[in-house]
């Protein structure tokens, strides 16, 4: 192997797929990035074994050929060369690196010992923006659980179905759920579970404009624009109907100005209970009366005027959960429903105009103990 490449290609696709290789293993390979150098540029891949990240970054390439090297050394020394360009060659296990007076060689592992990346099929699966897939994953991944119990909940939902494309995630504690039209697909209907682990590398690779090619293949899904492929396992099992557990009939409603409402949950929290974090609303005509009542530390009490529609309704609810489906809500006014103290409610972004935001979030309220 015998190459030249700019200082910041060479940075670039270093510092793409270095995010995927993991902090610690046992497989000495997976430390190592793959660079594989082919006529008119440079494919170089990363992998945890469950996500894969691949790119090609320009290069001339006088001899092609394939070698392994330690990702995070070989990141950094890319970091710090002058910005002049930069010679690769690969002496059998060895891979050197010259640029203006440095010269850095550092010890590689055989090409055949880096695990092989899925065949997937791309002109099989379907396109989709990147604009729907980035709003997607950023409205509903926060809501995974990281509890290893329930391995089925770990990953965000994926559906595809009647030329829409929706993403769920759920905790059992709040969910949240978005659907956007599904552009031209090619599948016409599917679901997979995916880890947010490829769901944030995907929101990292690929921009707005973006048009990605989307493929599975058995267990495996992957991502594919200009020159950067994404790979992952998929969890397998079946996610439970997230659709028992959202309410048809919830008949009191708020309209609040959201930002009013996150900072006097904020105010509330700072006096809540470690353990449950719980927060006391009471709603009535017009106004929402917020309380706390931690008895080992003491207690605090706020007001905001809102429109309500409906009896009054006293309900609990953990801050932290209450403030994460707030934040994501992507309107200055949110919308509320409810049914009763113990049942779930609902959480949706107040539109104006001809805007299509198919969004909601659901919070699980906490018992309220007198």
């Amino acid at each position: 192997m015998d190459l030249t490449i700019t200082r910041q290609n060479l940075h670039q696709g270093l510092a793409a797929v270095s995010a995927s290789i993991p902090t610690k293993t046992t497989l000495p390979v997976l430390s190592n990035i793959l660079i594989d150098a082919q006529e008119g540029g440079v494919w170089m891949t990363g992998t945890d074994l469950d996500v894969a990240v691949r790119i090609r970054v320009p290069a001339e390439v006088t001899v092609s050929g394939t070698l392994t090297a330690p990702g995070k050394k070989l990141q950094e020394i890319a970091r710090e060369l002058p910005d002049q360009p930069v010679k690769i060659l690969a002496r059998g296990d060895q891979l050197e690196l010259r640029c203006g007076r440095s010269v850095f060689k550092l010890n590689g592992l055989p090409s055949e010992d880096f695990p092989s990346l899925p065949q997937i099929r791309f002109e099989e699966g379907w396109t989709v923006t990147g604009k729907h897939l980035q709003r997607l994953i950023h409205h509903t991944s926060f809501a995974v659980s990281t509890e290893e119990s329930r391995p089925i909940l770990n990953g965000v939902l994926w559906e595809l179905r009647d030329g829409r494309m929706r993403m769920v995630a759920t905790n059992g504690h709040r969910l949240a759920r978005m659907a956007v039209p599904a552009g031209g697909t090619t599948a016409t209907s599917a679901d997979f579970i995916v880890p947010p682990a490829a769901l944030q590398q995907v929101q990292r690779l690929f921009k707005t404009d973006d048009t990605l090619d989307v493929a599975r293949d058995g267990n495996h899904l992957g991502f594919k624009a200009s020159g950067t492929e994404v790979f992952t396992r998929l969890i397998e099992g079946t996610f439970p109907n997230y659709e028992q557990v959202i309410p048809k009939d919830n008949d009191k409603m708020a309209i609040v100005q959201k930002a009013s409402l996150e900072a006097a949950v904020r105010r509330m929290a700072i006096v809540a209970s470690d353990q449950t974090h719980r927060v006391r609303l009471l709603f009535g005509k017009n106004t929402v009366h917020l309380s706390v009542l931690t008895p080992d530390l003491g207690e605090g009490e706020d007001e905001l005027e809102l429109h309500y529609e409906g009896d009054e309704l006293e309900i609990g609810f953990n801050a932290n959960y209450l403030l994460e489906v707030l934040r994501y809500i992507p309107t200055d006014e949110v919308k509320l429903t409810f049914k009763a103290p113990e049942r779930a409610t609902i959480v949706e972004p107040v539109t104006t105009g001809d805007e299509d935001l198919d969004y909601l979030c659901l919070v699980m309220p906490l018992r309220l103990l007198d």
